[in-house]
């Protein structure tokens, strides 16, 4: 393990000194900070130095600090840094480390100073702020509807008593923050840097995680590479209380979505991925797991992202099989970049698709919504449809109870200021089935699914969903 070395007064954690944590911690494995005690800094001492210290403990990059109360002659000879990092401003000054570092061989060396350091923490609270103070219960369709608060409350908390299981692709996202800096001259480019990266779980992964977090028992069925992707994945899911069935496919990898981004904005995605369907023998195993759970199943859903887990023989297979136990299903199947058909995910009892999906599965470019909804009804034979609009909301087209007639309105989009809308339609999915499967109506359904997916945009990845997010915004 190689270690690196800053020591300072540290008063007030300004940018400068962001700057130059991350800059170090570039240069090992393991950075430690020496804040000079009261006695050692003098004058230089503006704030206590207990207070100091838990300044420099609060930043992400440290991983030891302490109070220096002798020499940095003697700290040297005693920890014996691999790196030793001071400010640019000291290059041109003598500097008693250099010394001591030829004694064993470390290094001395300078802070750039440049800004991508201190952008970092900046680009990282996007990951942890959120918008969901933006978000808005729209009174007048509760009114319509004749829905209360406390009821709608009382049917997210009976989501605990679910038992779900998910089937569908498995997805990692990767989240690449990337610092501009400039346009080629050679050609009309964009041309960044990276400086950071986080990885989460997604597709029909993060439909698990958000029923798990909705406080359901949750089983996830999926295939994957063999490969460091997939063993995020198991961790990440087991930490979500997801339990997971992943079968292995040497022919594949774990698909990978890379996302560029840079100051809010998704400069470029990159998918690495396979879109064959699974072999005959991997859709025997899923259908077997099936077979062996699918009493104990209140709900089933697909989440589908025409990456080849969910090849049609298996899904037809699935869907007799959970209609003979009277389970629940609920479909999706994205096709916002690639090919796909909705409705081949027949008898659901209920349907996600966005717009631009419901035409492509109707081939329907000139018909009004209604129109539309209508026609991926029958043709699908699905029960409830909620057409997803982006930042249009939502157009519920439920059937009625006592005619044949259907029953159509709209939630508009209730956060008014996403950061990163890509989960939104996963966490209406499971949301709004949840409810189904709970009891509920389809209009409470699809304001609680719309609540969900308001709370999701509101962040910048995948991050599973809480009981106590919905019941915070239903209450507030």
């Amino acid at each position: 393990m190689s270690v690196v070395f800053v020591s300072g007064s540290f008063n007030v954690l300004h940018p400068g000194h962001l700057r130059l944590m991350r800059f170090a911690k570039e240069f090992g494995d393991h950075l430690v900070v020496a804040v000079y005690s009261d006695r050692i800094a003098g004058n230089g001492a503006h704030v206590p130095e207990q207070l100091r210290l838990e300044g420099i403990q609060s930043n992400s990059w440290v991983d030891e600090a302490f109070l220096m109360k002798e020499s940095i002659s003697e700290v040297l000879l005693r920890i014996r840094p691999d790196v030793v990092v001071k400010g640019k401003e000291f290059e041109l000054k003598y500097n008693p480390e250099q010394e001591i570092l030829e004694q064993y061989g470390g290094r001395l060396i300078f802070s750039s100073g440049e800004t991508i350091f201190s952008s970092l923490d900046l680009i990282r609270k996007e990951f942890l702020q959120t918008t969901a103070n933006l978000i808005t219960i729209p009174q007048d369709f509760l009114v319509r509807h004749d829905l209360s608060i406390s009821s709608l409350s009382n049917m997210v908390k009976n989501f605990s008593k679910l038992k779900i299981c998910v089937i569908g692709d498995l997805i990692i996202d990767e989240y690449i923050a990337c610092q501009p800096l400039g346009m080629s001259q050679e050609d009309p480019t964009i041309v960044v840097t990276p400086i950071d990266s986080r990885l989460f779980v997604g597709g029909a992964g993060i439909v698990a995680a958000h029923a798990a977090g909705l406080g359901a028992e949750v089983n996830f069925i999926s295939v994957t590479g063999n490969d460091a992707a997939r063993k995020f994945s198991i961790n990440e899911l087991a930490l979500a209380n997801v339990k997971t069935d992943l079968l292995i496919d040497d022919g594949r990898p774990t698909t990978l979505k890379q996302r560029f981004r840079s100051k809010g904005k998704t400069l470029l995605r990159v998918s690495h991925l396979h879109q064959g369907a699974i072999s005959i023998q991997l859709q025997a195993e899923i259908l077997g797991i099936l077979k062996n759970s699918i009493a104990d199943i209140d709900l089933l859903v697909f989440s589908d992202f025409n990456y080849g887990c969910l090849p049609q023989p298996l899904v037809d297979q699935i869907v007799l099989l959970a209609k003979s136990h009277k389970v629940m299903l609920a479909a999706d199947s994205q096709s916002s970049s690639q090919v796909g058909d909705v409705s081949r995910f027949k008898g659901m009892d209920l349907l996600t698709p966005t717009e631009h999906e419901a035409r492509i599965s109707t081939r329907n470019q000139q018909d009004g919504l209604v129109v539309l909804a209508e026609q991926l009804k029958k043709q699908s034979d699905a029960v409830n449809i909620l057409l997803k609009m982006g930042e249009e909301g939502l157009l519920v087209h439920a059937a009625s109870l006592d005619t044949d007639s259907w029953l159509t309105d709209r939630i508009i989009a209730l956060n008014s200021a996403p950061k990163d809308v890509s989960g939104a339609g996963d966490s209406l999915l499971i949301t709004g089935a949840m409810t189904l499967a709970s009891g509920g109506n389809i209009w409470e359904a699809s304001l609680l699914g719309s609540l969900a997916a308001a709370i999701q945009v509101g962040r910048v990845g995948n991050t599973p969903l809480k009981t106590k997010e919905l019941l915070q915004e239903l209450l507030s």
